[in-house]
């Protein structure tokens, strides 16, 4: 078989909502280039799918659209009494023509649910939609992710339509699990999968997939759960569920620790008053009370202008002497006394208010900026809720009518020419946004919409999404898995290496909320794995890992016959004072048997240090593949199945039988899968 080229590798990601797809394999990883909708419409042949609902107008055509020229400079007219003659109706004909509506889920079948295929059929016309749209050429080699939900007929079913429908010339089928230790380079770990209305725990113990004990399918903790806990919460305040799943989906949606108090809980801090500024505005007020004569004002003035940096003049007194002295004669002999008084009043009127003006400025620019609270701290936040609405709502201004408005519309916003995204936490009016879709509507569907985006706030329920018992349901579920491998050695391995991905946990906080509840049921203090240490005598020290101190089975035994799960490790020590007693050989064949049961009792029941771990730690993702840091880990999957394909279909060349060939599939038939699926 010739080699495969990267460039021809075909990777598809099947999944409840998001179907992920990428023909050929860049030199530096990226995330799927092909995102569709796992959802296909029933089209008008029964039995057939199209990938965009296909809606049927019906329009009148009328058989002369153009009335006759009229003759001699009369006016046509249809009938005497100015209706149309049934005649002319008779000639109308009635048409149809079709048209596709992108924006609508009206009669939108899903072949996936719960992680399991319901509609085969409907999953095999998606199959074919994404084959033809990325058009690959003949010699492409094909790997579908599998969820851990599918059976082994699942396999079979999805193997035979790929060989005898695209005639590929390989193929291969991947756990996603799997798909995600490879994305993080760890042969060992736990993989929590929180999709859209399930959530998958898979435990990997050296690339090998442990399916006893294994969480498929889990309903009530995806992230559907989260939107109807939402529901639940707000349906009482006019929320519907478009509006919770774009609240869930917004930067204010948050889950917050266990323990973690909500912001009405605590404390209220008291207001943090400036006393500078609150002595100022004390000694304005002091000063700018008012008085009875001009002279009184005047002085007034001047005390409220003595402490600012408007002039140094009234400090020592000398400057008010200096502007006392004035030529009185000259000013009585004028006869403009009283207009010489007015005018130096106004002008140390003005004086002293650009003195305070400027201190006000000051204090201002002094005073301690408000910190801005977090989001877990405040009381209230907004985000940005979208809706598609009909252009008819719309007015000419671009404003949505009044009464279907909860904003003010004292000023009326502009909308602007292109719809600019913007951040979920900034606020803003309800503000329209014609998409082009929406401008071009208007000739085919005789209907157009338009997105329109407002404002809405909400309070303490946005931290409540999780609530209800979604994260407790999701860490029994871990602990049991864990507790299923058989290597009760390595379990503590596992805590160490969890990896939790999926949309369904894109929810901010969700993670760091799962992780402190394992922390808080199942997370014991690493002093308290040695407590068995207390039991042991004064004389008898504490074994290390060395085995210096294990206590030899022909020596130091008491002829007390012990029962089979007995700890040897207890009974030298309790038998340490009689160091010359030696045991009859019967009681060594009995030690040997003791010893033999405890060694089986100690692979197959579970230990105590193997039930409780001491350390809970999350994996972090490589950072090797940069494009990856922008769309997150929780596409996860997709990425391990490119780095499987690069091996398996380039480097290994089906040497370890990672993909099943065009001849091997002619030879075994379906069933073969089972033999080459990872």
């Amino acid at each position: 078989m010739p080699p495969f080229k990267d460039e021809h590798i075909l990777v598809i990601a099947p999944g409840s909502q998001t179907t992920l797809a990428q023909l050929g394999l860049p030199e530096s990883f990226t995330p799927a280039q092909l995102r569709v909708s796992t959802r296909m419409f029933p089209a008008e042949k029964k039995g057939e799918w199209e990938p965009i609902k296909i809606r049927e107008r019906k329009i009148t055509k009328h058989k002369q659209d153009v009335p006759p020229d009229p003759i001699d400079g009369d006016t046509a007219m249809a009938g005497t009494d100015g209706q149309t003659n049934d005649a002319d109706a008779a000639d109308d004909e009635e048409g149809s023509y079709f048209e596709e509506d992108p924006t609508t889920e009206e009669g939108a079948v899903y072949p996936i649910r719960e992680g399991r295929v319901v509609d085969w059929s409907c999953l095999f016309a998606l199959m074919t939609h994404i084959y033809n749209t990325l058009s690959p050429p003949f010699h492409t080699p094909i790997l579908i992710i599998t969820q851990p939900a599918w059976t082994a007929q699942d396999h079979e079913i999805i193997t035979q339509f790929f060989f005898e429908k695209f005639k590929t010339p390989a193929f291969c089928l991947m756990d996603s699990a799997l798909a995600v230790c490879y994305a993080y380079g760890a042969s060992t770990a736990t993989v929590i999968d929180i999709g859209y209305e399930k959530c998958d725990i898979t435990a990997v113990n050296d690339f090998l997939i442990n399916d006893a004990g294994r969480g498929t399918a889990l309903t009530g903790c995806g992230g559907e759960s989260m939107t109807q806990r939402l529901l639940e919460l707000l349906s009482t305040k006019g929320f519907a569920r478009d509006m919770c799943e774009q609240l869930k989906r917004s930067g204010i949606c948050e889950v917050l620790p266990s323990g973690t108090p909500m912001p009405g809980e605590a404390e209220a801090e008291e207001p943090n008053v400036n006393p500078a500024a609150a002595a100022s505005a004390g000694a304005n007020a002091a000063g700018l009370k008012g008085r009875g004569s001009v002279g009184d004002s005047t002085a007034a003035l001047r005390v409220g202008a003595s402490g600012t940096d408007a002039g140094d003049e009234a400090q020592d007194g000398e400057g008010e002497d200096n502007e006392g002295v004035l030529d009185v004669a000259t000013i009585v002999a004028s006869g403009k006394t009283s207009e010489f008084l007015a005018r130096k009043e106004k002008e140390k009127a003005e004086k002293a208010e650009k003195a305070a003006a400027k201190k006000a400025a000051q204090e201002a620019a002094n005073a301690p900026k408000p910190a801005k609270l977090p989001n877990a701290k405040r009381m209230t936040a907004s985000f940005q809720y979208t809706e598609r609405r009909p252009l008819e709502e719309i007015n000419q201004n671009g404003k949505r009518p009044l009464q279907n408005s909860n904003e003010n519309s004292e000023v009326a916003p502009k909308r602007p020419k292109t719809p600019e995204p913007q951040d979920l936490n900034e606020t803003g009016a309800s503000e329209p946004i014609l998409t082009s879709n929406a401008q071009t509507n208007g000739q085919q569907n005789g209907e157009s919409t338009a997105l329109i985006r407002r404002d809405v706030e909400v309070g303490v329920e946005r931290f409540q999404a999780a609530t209800g018992g979604i994260l407790d349901q999701v860490a029994d579920a871990v602990h049991r898995c864990i507790l299923s491998v058989p290597e009760v050695g390595r379990r503590g391995d596992f805590w160490d290496n969890l990896i939790i991905v999926g949309n369904g946990s894109r929810v901010r906080g969700c993670k760091e909320a799962l992780v402190a509840k394992l922390h808080s049921k199942y997370l014991i203090s690493p002093s308290s794995a040695t407590i068995f240490t207390s039991e042991l005598p004064s004389n008898f020290t504490t074994p290390v890992a060395t085995g210096a101190n294990t206590p030899q089975p022909q020596s130091h035994m008491s002829n007390s016959h012990h029962g089979p799960g007995v700890n040897p490790l207890l009974a030298a020590a309790v038998t340490a004072s009689n160091p010359g007693g030696l045991a009859p050989p019967s009681q060594h064949q009995h030690l040997a048997a003791q010893l033999q049961m405890q060694q089986y009792h100690q692979q197959h029941q579970h230990s105590g240090h193997g039930q409780t771990p001491t350390s809970i730690k999350l994996m972090k993702m490589p950072e090797y593949f940069p494009e990856w840091k922008d769309a997150g880990i929780e596409e996860a999957a997709f990425l391990g199945a490119q780095v499987a394909a690069k091996v398996v279909f380039v480097v290994d060349q089906g040497l370890s039988k990672g993909f099943m060939s065009r001849t091997e599939y002619n030879d075994l038939g379906p069933q073969g899968i089972h033999e080459f699926c990872m």
